[in-house]
């Protein structure tokens, strides 16, 4: 995702703006913590709710901070607004240290479950932690690369490709293994290419019934093959080590295209295949 940093000029400017919009004598009530830079900013800023005519913040994202706040039944405004603009980027404002503040969100969350981040074995590990989350969403750039097939039209398989990922629901890994083949048209593609597919999609907040159909049409689309085929085999750690806590569960799940959804024998052959 790409970074826009907001500098204090385009701030003001925006302050003003929204300041025209209420009348003279408005009282601000900011969200803590960026809304209330943003209160004191427009001035006329309360340190109570209820004694407010209007709630601000810096900006709306998903949105849960608005629909907190509709229960007090105020105006809620802010300075940027991402469902209009800067939807596809991070937003970092001058009170912001990027990295920084991410780490101080860590350090919050292990104190608020009694950890001592003093500790040397916690010391680092906020930061170790926001870069573990960057490297492993971040899948570096590659090309898919194709070449004729020169009249080949038998299946190609590729099994055991191992993958992991992260429960959208839990954030949770989830890790196992990955079996794609292909019917060609006119296209095969570097066999490579077929585990770094399983990646793209593998390495994000996920669950394996989208990664399992994402492989799939993105190979369709980039192949034009006769037949697509794609199975996952995973554990669950949000299934094991929590919940239902069921140890050493697999979990498979099959997108078939084509001709693997058509013909029988074809669909018999890939599944003899992924058994061995």
């Amino acid at each position: 995702m790409e970074k826009t940093n907001i500098n204090w000029k385009e701030i003001f400017n925006r302050a003003e703006f929204l300041k025209s919009k209420f009348d003279e004598g408005t009282k601000f009530y900011g969200v803590p913590r960026a809304g209330q830079i943003v209160a004191g900013i427009l001035g006329n800023a309360v340190d109570k709710i209820e004694d407010a005519d209007v709630i601000v913040d810096d900006l709306i994202d998903s949105g849960a901070t608005l629909e907190q706040y509709k229960k007090h039944n105020k105006p809620f405004a802010v300075l940027i607004d991402k469902r209009e603009e800067y939807k596809q980027e991070w937003i970092v404002f001058p009170w912001e240290n990027h990295n920084g503040n991410i780490e101080d969100n860590v350090t919050r969350l292990l104190q608020y479950f009694g950890e001592d981040v003093e500790r040397e074995g916690l010391k680092e590990t906020p930061k170790r932690y926001v870069k573990f989350f960057k490297q492993f969403l971040t899948v570096p750039e590659w090309n898919f690369t194709t070449f004729s097939s020169e009249g080949y039209d038998e299946m190609i398989v590729q099994t055991n490709i191992p993958f992991y990922s992260l429960c959208e629901h839990h954030i949770a890994p989830f890790f196992g293994y990955g079996h794609i083949a292909y019917i060609p048209n006119k296209k095969i593609v570097g066999l490579s290419k077929l585990a770094r597919t399983l990646d793209l999609f593998a390495h994000r907040l996920q669950n394996q019934e989208r990664i399992t159909t994402q492989v799939a049409d993105f190979l369709q689309e980039k192949l034009d093959a006769r037949g697509i085929a794609v199975s996952l085999s995973a554990k669950h750690m949000c299934m094991e080590m929590r919940g239902v806590k069921k140890h050493d569960t697999w979990t498979t799940t099959t997108k078939l295209i084509g001709m693997f959804k058509k013909n029988d024998e074809a669909r018999l052959e890939f599944f003899n295949s992924i058994k061995k």
